[in-house]
């Protein structure tokens, strides 16, 4: 069954978008389970809290790069392999790919390294499909203001990273894409959220994954 795994700057849209394929593909009778890293499991949680507190000491990169890797492989192992197993779509909040953004391209730790790691935790598996949410910096920076004032959530350790940290790491999900056009779906983030989703539920149906209109 499709792996599908959602990328983007945060304030992208992600989980808005996720929701309402969640619904679309319940309302068709498609089972799935819906995740995300870091975590996914009770592990995963920990070591989430681990990476993205903004307060005790901060991981350095090759032990942020690392955490994300353990968080990674007890997430395949326990959640998204047996889904796929038993037939189940598996919908990821982020996977591999982030961590050739954040890591690679943020925090300059080499493609090479961090591919090795990638393929050592997931033990090869990929997401047939990667949506990106592209959103400028700038654009990424507001919505987060915004959810904030409106909330009352303050930024984590990695969103409160400065400006050219986050345009890298918009780079080099753009890179990515370029380089896979087969398995990625790049996809406007300032476009409604109503607008995505029919770009999405076209592609899922170009690819034949869903036969029905949305």
């Amino acid at each position: 069954m499709p792996f599908l795994a959602f990328e983007g700057l945060d304030g992208s849209g992600k989980s808005t978008l996720m929701d309402r394929l969640e619904m679309s593909l319940k309302k068709n009778q498609i089972k799935i389970v819906r995740t995300r890293e870091p975590g996914g499991t009770k592990l995963g949680d920990e070591i989430r809290q681990l990476i993205l507190r903004t307060s005790g000491e901060a991981p350095t990169p090759r032990t942020e790069l690392l955490l994300y890797q353990a968080s990674r492989a007890q997430h395949v192992d326990q959640v998204i392999k047996p889904a796929l197993s038993r037939g189940d779509w598996v919908l990821s909040d982020r996977f591999s790919a982030s961590s050739i953004a954040f890591q690679a391209g943020g925090r300059a730790i080499t493609e090479d390294d961090v591919e090795k790691l990638n393929h050592f935790s997931t033990q090869g598996t990929r997401p047939e499909l990667t949506v990106l949410l592209d959103l400028p910096v700038e654009k990424s920076i507001e919505r987060r203001n915004q959810r904030e004032q409106k909330t009352g959530e303050r930024a984590d350790r990695m969103e409160s990273e400065k400006n050219d940290f986050h345009q890298r790491v918009r780079d080099s999900f753009l890179k990515q894409a370029k380089q896979n056009p087969q398995t990625w779906l790049v996809l406007d983030a300032e476009k409604s959220t109503d607008q995505l989703m029919e770009i999405l539920w076209e592609d899922l149906r170009r690819r034949g994954w869903v036969s029905l209109p949305l």
